[in-house]
């Protein structure tokens, strides 16, 4: 393990669909399954691709591992990760080796209950790198990832909000809901911050904005997912000042938990209101998650963007995107 002395260079693996011209420079921020679906397509179409992701978890293996070692936590980094390995047997391979959980036999609670295996890959890897950023590197050139992955804080951060409770007499009463695990059960939420506020960016998540073609936004949770890379101040001002075009991807299921009551448009006017100062060049939705579409049209034109439709979800009925659908709707969208 002497070898592992600092950042590991990024050698994409051959085979991209745009191989043998120039590929586009593609950011993609998000977390959990929303970023896995952005980057399960986005592999398809450049190499050159760099995932920003949430570090606000504070649930199941990844807050466990945050609480006991005061780690990132890992597990929306993992999902990243898994995403973006190729399509051959070595990538599924370690896909599945990545995202493997552990159960112990009946009657016996272990310690390595529900831990995923590259949870305890990636700390392993900080541990003896001291380097959040080298570790990561490290963890995609043994997948073979198409693209490197990076936290959007080098610190673990904490999410909260404000939820509204409307007792039995009528009467409402606000409570503050900490933490992301709480966070996305709470229902209508308002006011979510960042803590701490003053929370340094990744440096090389910055550069990777600033150097982009296009960056993409969503899907994923609404507000802890996809909302608090607009609330990092760094991050928000690197997204802002970037000339690279931007794309919002707007969930197929408008209305999880997080989110009760709200409509695609209401989606758009979170971004507009939280980050009044961001604007986007397109927004990506499939047609059967907007309602109304004269209301969604005008919330995009808040921030400035042309609305794209696009068959992008899986067949079945499911929401749930599906990877060539949504890579043939953005190769659309980056040709343009």
């Amino acid at each position: 393990m002497a070898l592992l002395t600092g950042p590991l260079p990024l050698i994409p693996p051959s085979g991209s669909l745009s191989a043998g011209i120039a590929e586009p420079r593609i950011v993609a921020l998000g977390g959990g399954h929303g970023l896995s679906a952005s980057l399960s397509a986005l592999r398809l179409l450049t190499t050159e691709l760099t995932a920003v992701v949430t570090v606000a978890d504070d649930g199941g293996s990844s807050g466990r591992l945050r609480d006991e070692l005061g780690v990132l936590p890992p597990g929306d980094l993992r999902m990243a990760l898994a995403a973006l390995c190729d399509d051959t047997d070595w990538g599924r391979t370690w896909r599945d080796v990545m995202q493997h959980r552990f159960t112990s036999r009946p009657g016996i609670t272990g310690s390595l209950d529900s831990h995923a295996m590259g949870n305890l890959l990636i700390v392993t890897l900080w541990e003896l790198l001291g380097d959040p950023v080298a570790g990561l590197q490290w963890a995609g050139a043994l997948l073979g990832a198409r693209g490197q992955v990076l936290p959007m804080a080098s610190v673990p951060l904490t999410i909260e909000g404000d939820a509204v409770e409307t007792s039995a007499d009528g009467s409402q009463q606000r409570t503050t809901i900490t933490g992301q695990a709480s966070l996305a059960l709470a229902g209508e939420v308002e006011n979510v911050r960042l803590l701490p506020v003053d929370a340094p960016a990744c440096v090389e998540a910055l550069t990777a904005i600033e150097l982009a073609d296009w960056v993409v936004l969503g899907p994923g949770s609404w507000y802890t997912s996809v909302l608090p890379h607009l609330l990092l101040p760094e991050l928000r001002e690197a997204l802002c000042a970037t000339p690279a075009r931007r794309c919002i991807t707007m969930n197929l299921d408008i209305n999880d938990k997080e989110a009760t009551g709200m409509n695609a448009a209401d989606h758009l006017r979170v971004i507009s209101r939280y980050a009044p100062e961001f604007s986007v060049d397109v927004v990506l939705a499939d047609p059967s998650a907007v309602s109304d579409l004269p209301d969604f049209e005008r919330a995009a034109s808040m921030l400035g963007a042309e609305v794209v439709f696009g068959k992008v979800g899986a067949s079945g009925g499911r929401a749930v995107h599906d990877p060539l659908r949504l890579a043939g709707a953005y190769q659309d969208l980056f040709s343009a």
